[in-house]
Formats: structure tokens, sequence, C-alpha cells
């Protein structure tokens, strides 16, 4: 079994896990095995359809008034439990904050081999491969872990997510070998002992951004600020463009987040965050080493910036070279027409 660690928010099951659990379910396939998700602490029961309709063939909940709220420390706990029971071949996450938080946790109470921040997943000679960035993005390193379980963050907006399939077998991708298992699973609940002591930090408090801003980490169009926007009040020409436009975020590079122009849960880059959307618009932004580590695997780069030279017309796919406070709001006001037919 391939197991995947589903991470809610709000109540519902994020994105990222969704992507994470179809991969799963695809690798599992290749290789002849089942893929199982796995939520930690309290959740609606409802969700484990959505879970079987992306290819899980087993949801394990694991429940303890101690799990109520996140801690790395009580989830690797549960995990390991079910990993001693379980011995999966492997262990998918999300790259995502708190995935990359309980990742080498679990991996160190498993004494496991782990990838982080995996682009791509193969099946060669019967064992998983994995591909993931190095050297801010300059190369691809290919690892093969020889550890039971494998460890694994996979990148989020990276691998696809599988169409929900209600009442019907889970159809493979092309090449791939079909699942063994049809929409419907099975849902193990298990009951967890935690220690007294055994969780030292605790959640004392969730602080939220106002608003329903999708986080930069799962949006499929960005719209990010640099320093060529001037000041913080010039956001707002991006907020406005990302408002069109279903599925986008906010972005911004450390320059701009260093001056406090805009919050750092934007920040796009190697001390911020790793971002592969379907479509990035870099706005002002001169392109830096460090911001093109965190949104070089984007799909599709567009770059608006009045210096022709600036270092991320080398890695954009298309590049205006202008005003960016002429070409926004022209941008904008397009965008309100196409929307408005």
């Amino acid at each position: 079994m391939i197991l995947t660690f589903i991470e809610i928010r709000d109540g519902k099951i994020k994105k990222s896990s969704f992507e994470a659990l179809s991969e799963a379910a695809r690798r599992a396939a290749d290789l002849g095995l089942r893929a199982g998700a796995v939520i930690v602490g309290p959740a609606d029961a409802g969700l484990d359809a959505d879970l079987f309709a992306r290819g899980a063939a087993k949801v394990f909940r694991l429940e303890s008034p101690a799990l109520a709220a996140y801690s790395a420390q009580g989830y690797a706990l549960a995990l390991k439990g079910l990993v001693d029971e379980v011995k999966p071949a492997a262990v998918f996450l999300s790259a995502t904050a708190m995935g990359k938080d309980l990742a080498p946790r679990l991996a160190a109470k498993c004494d496991a081999g782990m990838v982080s921040d995996c682009t791509r997943i193969a099946v060669e000679g019967g064992s998983l491969v994995y591909t993931r960035p190095i050297f801010a993005g300059k190369a691809f390193a290919t690892l093969k872990l020889a550890s039971a379980p494998q460890i694994a963050t996979l990148r989020p907006n990276v691998f696809p997510a599988a169409a929900p399939q209600a009442g019907a077998a889970i159809v493979a991708p092309a090449g791939h070998a079909a699942p063994p298992w049809g929409a419907a699973g099975e849902t193990a609940v298990k009951a967890v002992d935690v220690p007294d002591g055994a969780i030292t930090g605790r959640v004392a408090e969730t602080l939220k951004e106002s608003g329903d801003e999708i986080d930069v980490g799962e949006a499929e169009v960005i719209f990010s600020g640099g320093r060529g926007l001037k000041g913080p009040e010039n956001f707002a020409l991006l907020k406005d463009v990302a408002a069109l436009v279903p599925r986008a975020a906010v972005g911004a590079s450390r320059s701009a987040v260093d001056s406090g122009w805009i919050g750092h849960g934007h920040q796009v880059g190697q001390t911020g965050k790793t971002v592969s959307p379907n479509l990035y618009v870099a706005v002002g932004i001169s392109g830096a080493i460090q911001h093109l580590a965190g949104m070089s695997s984007s799909k599709v780069i567009v770059a608006i910036n009045k210096d022709p030279e600036a270092p991320i017309f080398k890695i954009a796919d298309y590049g205006i070279v202008g005003d960016l406070f002429q070409v926004m709001p022209a941008l904008r006001d397009e965008l309100k027409k196409l929307f408005a037919e």
C-alpha cells in the first residue's frame, strides 16, 4: 500500500492532498498495490467519499482528543503507529507548510529515507523513482530510496488531481495499469494513545488573514509583485486583477515583503513559498536567483518590467517591456470585458 497523509483546513480537504492521493493511486496501480489515505484528528465522515472517488481503497482515521489541533509531535506519533501496523511501501505528503513540518519528523521516527519537494515520481524496475529540483532549480536529482517505508513530499500544483469517479472504476492514464479497485472503499477508525508529555508544543491560537484569499502555494494563477510596484498601496493593482481570475492569488518578491508592503505569506522564492501555477505573472520583479528558485516550475511565465535586460525575461515565456502602471490597468480593463461576456 501507498499511504497519503490528508491535510484538512476549515473542514475541507486541501487541493494539494487530492493531488498527492491521485499520484499515490497511479503509482500504486503501477506496482500492483493499493492506495490508502490517512486523516489525523477530527474530520467530517463525509470526506471519506471524496477520497474513495480519487483512488483511495481504504481511509484510516486516527483519533484522539490530543490530536484535535495540529502538532508535529502528536501527528508523527499517530502516523508512526499506523505505519508499523500497515507497513506501507511509501507515505506521500504534500509539500505544504504542514507537510514540510511533519514529513521529516515522521521519517526520523520510522528510520526511513525521505525525498522532499518531488516534481516527478515514476516506477522503474518495480521501484519508485523520485525526481526533485536541486541547486535552486538549476538541476534535478533522481533518487531511489532503500528504506521501508519511503517518505516523500510532493510539490503542489505539479501532480494532476484525478477527477472524482463516482460509482465507477478509477480510470488510469495512458501507459499506466488500471487500479484494481473501484470508487468505493473501506474506512478504519483507530483510537490513538498519546501518552502524557508526548506533545510539548501545542497550538495556542490560529491567526487567519482577512478575506478569502487563496494560498499562493495552491493557486492556479499568480500575479506577483516586486520592488517595481514602488509601495504597498500599488499591490491593489494586483489584487484587483487577481479578483477577476478564478483561483488566482497575489504573490510577492522578498524585497517587497522585507519592505513591509505585503505579508510574508505571499512571498515566493527560496526563503518563501515554492509555487507551480499554470500561469505566473511577474510584475515589476527583476528576477533574482532566489526568486526564480521559487517559481521557475510554473507552466507559463509572463514578465512585465520596464527594463529589457531584467533577468526575469530569460525564463519568461512571454515578456512585456513597459510601465506596469500602464500595463496592469489595461489588463484589468480587458479582463473585466472578458469575464463580463
